[in-house]
């Protein structure tokens, strides 16, 4: 994401956009290929980006922050960069996820790291290998400070990339990191050839769980039925680029999940997630019954046929309890 971020950049002329890479090889061959083989390949990049892994050079000089690190390497990564940036510096995070243990979102362990610097969270239905391409998208770009919101929404929107403003960072970030748990539960169904009703109850109760989860963390219900939520929900559990997806579809397939990490160029955010949405659910007793049998397949040895028929043989009841941020699942 952090080479379609900067892709999409370049287009502004007024921009001066670097690239930084924290494997010198991959930046070596980037810089030369002007592509990023490993994980856009077929992409060429502007030759105006200045792609590096000189990361003094690149910090010091910068005016703003796009980060793309998965959440597991964010914290080194900006343990090292901390020391490096100008005093203030504004950031951009499209990461979505939540660290293990701390439970920590993005935008918090980038102030924890940074100190005075504000952050902006950058997320929707918005999958790296099509942004890139130039393929149309709308995302949001949440911040309380809504004048920073504008500023990046005036910096990332171009004639196929479109950005909508949003207060509630707490809720986009949630929605970010729950709905990648939903997407392994999606790839399951798929799978199992569970088939189309299936996975579309399955979204549905889906956003019911997510939305529950984040109201009781203070976040607004109607942030999961935006882009953030529903949006990129939707694109995660149907898109073949969604690598949680493909996690759960080889799951349901019987693949061990260290075979199935090994296959991946990237970091599928969903597995760490879930375990961080587990503990915090438990520890808030928030009813979470689709990332409570998510868990039970990739950390506890439960066949994914065997988690399915724990959600179909739940108790019956109603859809609804008074609305959607408290509905049961």
């Amino acid at each position: 994401m952090g080479t379609a971020c900067s892709i999409l950049l370049s287009e502004r002329a007024d921009l001066s956009v670097a690239l930084w890479m924290g494997n010198a090889v991959f930046a070596e061959d980037t810089a030369r290929a002007r592509e990023n083989r490993r994980l856009l390949p077929g992409v060429r990049l502007p030759p105006s980006i200045d792609v590096s892994h000189d990361l003094p050079r690149l910090a010091s000089a910068a005016d703003i922050l796009v980060a793309a690190i998965p959440t597991a390497h964010l914290r080194a990564a900006l343990s090292a960069a901390a020391g490096l940036l100008p005093r203030g510096v504004p950031v951009v995070s499209v990461i979505k996820g939540l660290e293990n243990g701390t439970f920590l979102r993005p935008s918090e362990i980038i102030r924890e790291l940074l100190g005075d610097c504000e952050v902006v969270a950058l997320c929707g239905p918005s999958h790296a290998e099509e942004i890139a391409r130039r393929l149309p998208a709308s995302v949001v770009a949440a911040c309380p400070n809504q004048d920073l919101a504008r500023v990046v929404q005036t910096l990332f929107t171009t004639d196929r990339f479109r950005v909508y403003t949003n207060r509630d960072i707490l809720g986009v970030e949630l929605a970010a990191a729950l709905k990648n748990v939903v997407a392994i539960a999606a790839g399951i169904c798929d799978g199992l050839n569970y088939g189309d009703n299936a996975k579309a109850a399955l979204l549905t109760r889906g956003i019911v769980e997510m939305t529950r989860f984040g109201t009781t963390l203070g976040a607004d219900p109607e942030t999961f039925a935006g882009l953030a939520g529903i949006g990129d929900l939707i694109t995660t559990c149907f898109s073949r680029y969604g690598r949680n997806r493909r996690v759960g579809e080889r799951l349901g397939q019987g693949a061990a999940l260290d075979t199935i990490l090994a296959e991946f160029n990237g970091v599928a955010e969903g597995v760490a997630t879930c375990r961080s949405v587990f503990d915090l659910a438990n520890l808030r007793q928030i009813d979470m019954p689709i990332t409570r049998e998510v868990y039970q397949v990739l950390f506890s040895g439960k066949s994914p046929a065997a988690a399915t028929d724990s959600l179909m043989l739940r108790p019956p009841r109603s859809e609804s309890s008074g609305g959607l941020a408290d509905a049961p699942s």
